[in-house]
């Protein structure tokens, strides 16, 4: 479990972890406008709701609805660890 105000990949994050995303690192432009438009910005809250029994994808809850992500673009996406 990560502590409070480490900075981390969404991905490292386990069930229940809740983060402040701080920065988006995707060359794919298309990826990134794809989460730019679902919510995933800078300042947006995300928790870790449900892992697949394999590991991939994650579902997070992000501004009040659940979306299932891949972990290779959690990886992505930098964020601070909040309570």
């Amino acid at each position: 479990m990560k502590n409070i105000g480490d900075n981390c990949n969404l991905s490292e994050l386990k069930i229940g972890d809740k983060a402040i995303v701080t920065k988006l690192d995707i060359s794919n432009k298309a990826v990134r406008r794809h989460l730019l438009d679902m919510g995933m910005t800078r300042g947006a809250q995300v928790q870790i709701k449900k892992i697949a029994p394999m590991g991939d994808p994650i579902d997070v809850e992000l501004r009040g609805y659940e979306l299932a992500l891949r972990k290779e673009d959690l990886k992505l996406i930098q964020g601070e660890v909040i309570k």
